[in-house]
Protein backbone atom coordinates (compact mmCIF):
# COMPACT_ATOMS: atom_id res chain seq x y z
CA UNK A 1 0.00 0.00 0.00
CA UNK A 2 1.67 3.40 -0.98
CA UNK A 3 0.13 7.31 -0.83
CA UNK A 4 -0.29 12.66 -4.23
CA UNK A 5 -2.29 14.57 -1.92
CA UNK A 6 -5.98 15.18 -2.47
CA UNK A 7 -8.90 16.16 -0.32
CA UNK A 8 -11.31 13.27 0.00
CA UNK A 9 -12.80 10.82 2.40
CA UNK A 10 -11.51 7.24 2.34
CA UNK A 11 -14.73 6.12 0.63
CA UNK A 12 -17.17 9.00 0.17
CA UNK A 13 -20.19 6.84 -0.60
CA UNK A 14 -19.63 4.17 2.04
CA UNK A 15 -21.63 4.29 5.27
CA UNK A 16 -19.38 3.61 8.25
CA UNK A 17 -21.81 1.72 10.45
CA UNK A 18 -19.33 -0.47 12.30
CA UNK A 19 -20.70 -2.89 14.83
CA UNK A 20 -18.88 -1.36 17.78
CA UNK A 21 -15.71 -3.36 18.53
CA UNK A 22 -14.82 -3.95 22.16
CA UNK A 23 -11.35 -4.20 23.70
CA UNK A 24 -11.37 -7.91 24.62
CA UNK A 25 -13.00 -9.30 21.48
CA UNK A 26 -9.89 -10.89 19.97
CA UNK A 27 -8.50 -11.98 23.33
CA UNK A 28 -11.82 -13.66 24.14
CA UNK A 29 -11.88 -15.36 20.75
CA UNK A 30 -8.34 -16.61 21.25
CA UNK A 31 -9.23 -18.10 24.65
CA UNK A 32 -12.26 -19.88 23.21
CA UNK A 33 -10.51 -21.18 20.08
CA UNK A 34 -6.91 -21.52 21.21
CA UNK A 35 -6.81 -25.06 19.79
CA UNK A 36 -6.80 -23.64 16.25
CA UNK A 37 -3.20 -23.49 14.97
CA UNK A 38 -2.06 -20.06 13.84
CA UNK A 39 -5.16 -18.25 15.13
CA UNK A 40 -3.16 -15.80 17.24
CA UNK A 41 -0.95 -14.91 14.27
CA UNK A 42 -4.04 -14.29 12.10
CA UNK A 43 -5.67 -12.11 14.76
CA UNK A 44 -2.47 -10.14 15.26
CA UNK A 45 -1.98 -9.67 11.52
CA UNK A 46 -5.47 -8.18 11.21
CA UNK A 47 -4.76 -5.75 14.05
CA UNK A 48 -1.35 -4.83 12.65
CA UNK A 49 -2.96 -4.22 9.26
CA UNK A 50 -5.44 -1.76 10.80
CA UNK A 51 -2.69 0.10 12.66
CA UNK A 52 -0.61 0.30 9.49
CA UNK A 53 -3.53 1.98 7.70
CA UNK A 54 -4.18 4.32 10.62
CA UNK A 55 -0.51 5.34 10.74
CA UNK A 56 -0.47 6.16 7.02
CA UNK A 57 -3.62 8.28 7.48
CA UNK A 58 -2.08 10.14 10.43
CA UNK A 59 1.19 10.77 8.60
CA UNK A 60 -0.67 11.87 5.46
CA UNK A 61 -2.61 14.43 7.49
CA UNK A 62 0.12 15.45 9.91
CA UNK A 63 0.32 18.96 8.46
CA UNK A 64 -3.43 19.47 8.49
CA UNK A 65 -5.95 20.14 11.18
CA UNK A 66 -7.41 17.27 13.17
CA UNK A 67 -8.34 14.28 11.03
CA UNK A 68 -11.95 14.38 9.91
CA UNK A 69 -13.99 12.65 7.23
CA UNK A 70 -14.32 15.97 5.38
CA UNK A 71 -10.60 16.80 5.20
CA UNK A 72 -8.82 13.48 4.75
CA UNK A 73 -5.74 13.54 2.54
CA UNK A 74 -3.97 10.51 1.12
CA UNK A 75 -0.19 10.83 0.63
CA UNK A 76 0.71 8.41 -2.17
CA UNK A 77 4.40 8.66 -1.29
CA UNK A 78 3.71 6.66 1.86
CA UNK A 79 2.90 2.98 2.02
CA UNK A 80 3.08 -0.04 4.22
CA UNK A 81 3.17 -3.81 4.43
CA UNK A 82 1.91 -5.75 7.42
CA UNK A 83 3.30 -8.92 8.99
CA UNK A 84 2.32 -10.80 12.14
CA UNK A 85 5.21 -9.09 13.98
CA UNK A 86 4.61 -5.48 12.88
CA UNK A 87 4.58 -3.46 9.70
CA UNK A 88 6.99 -1.89 7.21
CA UNK A 89 6.47 1.80 6.50
CA UNK A 90 7.80 3.02 3.14
CA UNK A 91 8.45 6.66 2.27
CA UNK A 92 10.38 9.67 3.52
CA UNK A 93 9.63 10.03 7.21
CA UNK A 94 11.95 10.47 10.16
CA UNK A 95 11.88 8.18 13.14
CA UNK A 96 10.61 10.82 15.58
CA UNK A 97 7.62 11.67 13.40
CA UNK A 98 6.91 8.00 12.87
CA UNK A 99 6.97 7.24 16.59
CA UNK A 100 4.55 10.11 17.18
CA UNK A 101 2.28 9.01 14.32
CA UNK A 102 2.10 5.38 15.44
CA UNK A 103 1.28 6.35 19.02
CA UNK A 104 -1.37 8.81 17.83
CA UNK A 105 -2.82 6.31 15.35
CA UNK A 106 -3.05 3.62 18.04
CA UNK A 107 -4.72 5.98 20.51
CA UNK A 108 -7.22 7.33 17.99
CA UNK A 109 -8.23 4.07 16.38
CA UNK A 110 -8.78 2.35 19.73
CA UNK A 111 -10.76 5.36 20.97
CA UNK A 112 -13.44 5.08 18.34
CA UNK A 113 -12.09 6.32 15.00
CA UNK A 114 -12.73 2.94 13.41
CA UNK A 115 -12.59 4.27 9.82
CA UNK A 116 -8.82 4.81 10.18
CA UNK A 117 -8.51 1.02 9.80
CA UNK A 118 -9.57 1.13 6.14
CA UNK A 119 -7.49 2.55 3.28
CA UNK A 120 -8.42 2.93 -0.42
CA UNK A 121 -4.99 1.77 -1.65
CA UNK A 122 -4.91 -1.43 0.37
CA UNK A 123 -4.03 -4.58 -1.56
CA UNK A 124 -7.33 -6.03 -0.39
CA UNK A 125 -9.08 -3.70 -2.83
CA UNK A 126 -6.97 -4.96 -5.74
CA UNK A 127 -7.68 -8.57 -4.82
CA UNK A 128 -11.41 -7.89 -4.56
CA UNK A 129 -11.36 -6.05 -7.90
CA UNK A 130 -9.61 -8.97 -9.61
CA UNK A 131 -12.05 -11.51 -8.17
CA UNK A 132 -15.05 -9.39 -9.16
CA UNK A 133 -13.71 -8.92 -12.69
CA UNK A 134 -13.09 -12.65 -13.06
CA UNK A 135 -16.48 -13.60 -11.64
CA UNK A 136 -18.41 -11.10 -13.73
CA UNK A 137 -16.45 -11.97 -16.86
CA UNK A 138 -17.15 -15.67 -16.33
CA UNK A 139 -20.83 -14.99 -15.81
CA UNK A 140 -21.06 -12.85 -18.94
CA UNK A 141 -19.13 -15.47 -20.88
CA UNK A 142 -21.65 -18.15 -19.92
CA UNK A 143 -24.71 -16.00 -20.51
CA UNK A 144 -23.87 -14.29 -23.80
CA UNK A 145 -23.30 -15.79 -27.27
CA UNK A 146 -19.80 -17.16 -27.83
CA UNK A 147 -18.97 -14.87 -30.77
CA UNK A 148 -15.74 -12.85 -30.42
CA UNK A 149 -17.49 -9.47 -30.57
CA UNK A 150 -19.99 -10.43 -27.89
CA UNK A 151 -17.26 -11.82 -25.67
CA UNK A 152 -15.11 -8.68 -26.00
CA UNK A 153 -18.12 -6.55 -25.10
CA UNK A 154 -18.84 -8.86 -22.17
CA UNK A 155 -15.28 -8.52 -20.88
CA UNK A 156 -15.47 -4.73 -21.13
CA UNK A 157 -18.80 -4.61 -19.30
CA UNK A 158 -17.46 -6.92 -16.60
CA UNK A 159 -14.36 -4.76 -16.09
CA UNK A 160 -16.43 -1.57 -15.89
CA UNK A 161 -18.89 -3.09 -13.46
CA UNK A 162 -16.09 -4.43 -11.27
CA UNK A 163 -14.38 -1.01 -11.19
CA UNK A 164 -17.61 0.55 -9.89
CA UNK A 165 -18.28 -2.12 -7.28
CA UNK A 166 -14.72 -2.79 -6.11
CA UNK A 167 -14.06 0.28 -3.89
CA UNK A 168 -17.02 -0.36 -1.59
CA UNK A 169 -16.62 -4.13 -1.78
CA UNK A 170 -12.95 -3.74 -0.91
CA UNK A 171 -13.82 -1.49 2.01
CA UNK A 172 -16.26 -4.10 3.33
CA UNK A 173 -13.62 -6.82 2.95
CA UNK A 174 -11.11 -4.73 4.89
CA UNK A 175 -13.65 -3.85 7.55
CA UNK A 176 -14.79 -7.40 8.26
CA UNK A 177 -11.96 -9.66 7.06
CA UNK A 178 -8.49 -8.18 6.76
CA UNK A 179 -8.36 -5.63 9.60
CA UNK A 180 -9.39 -5.49 13.25
CA UNK A 181 -9.15 -2.68 15.79
CA UNK A 182 -5.71 -3.09 17.46
CA UNK A 183 -6.80 -3.32 21.09
CA UNK A 184 -4.12 -5.92 21.84
CA UNK A 185 -1.09 -4.20 20.35
CA UNK A 186 1.68 -2.19 21.97
CA UNK A 187 4.67 -0.64 20.24
CA UNK A 188 7.91 -2.53 20.89
CA UNK A 189 10.35 -0.50 18.77
CA UNK A 190 10.87 1.15 15.40
CA UNK A 191 13.99 0.48 13.35
CA UNK A 192 15.26 1.45 9.92
CA UNK A 193 15.83 -1.71 7.90
CA UNK A 194 15.17 -3.40 4.57
CA UNK A 195 12.28 -5.67 3.72
CA UNK A 196 12.56 -9.12 2.17
CA UNK A 197 12.97 -7.55 -1.29
CA UNK A 198 15.74 -5.26 -0.12
CA UNK A 199 13.67 -2.07 -0.13
CA UNK A 200 14.54 0.47 2.59
CA UNK A 201 11.80 0.97 5.16
CA UNK A 202 11.09 1.60 8.80
CA UNK A 203 9.83 -1.47 10.64
CA UNK A 204 7.35 -0.88 13.43
CA UNK A 205 7.63 -3.89 15.71
CA UNK A 206 4.51 -4.59 17.78
CA UNK A 207 3.73 -6.91 20.68
CA UNK A 208 0.50 -8.68 21.59
CA UNK A 209 -0.88 -8.05 25.06
CA UNK A 210 -4.02 -9.58 26.57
Amino acid sequence: MTTSASTQTPFDSFAWDWTAPYPTQDADLLKQLNFIPGLKEILMLRQVHALEHATVWVLSNSGAAEYSAATTRDNELLGGMSTEHGFYLYGQVNATDLWRAVRMALQRITSGEWDLAVHPRCGTNLSVSMMLTFGLALGMHLLLPRGPVEQIIALGVAAMAASQIAPNAGAIAQKYLTTAIPFNLVIADITFTRDVWGRPAHFVRLRWVE
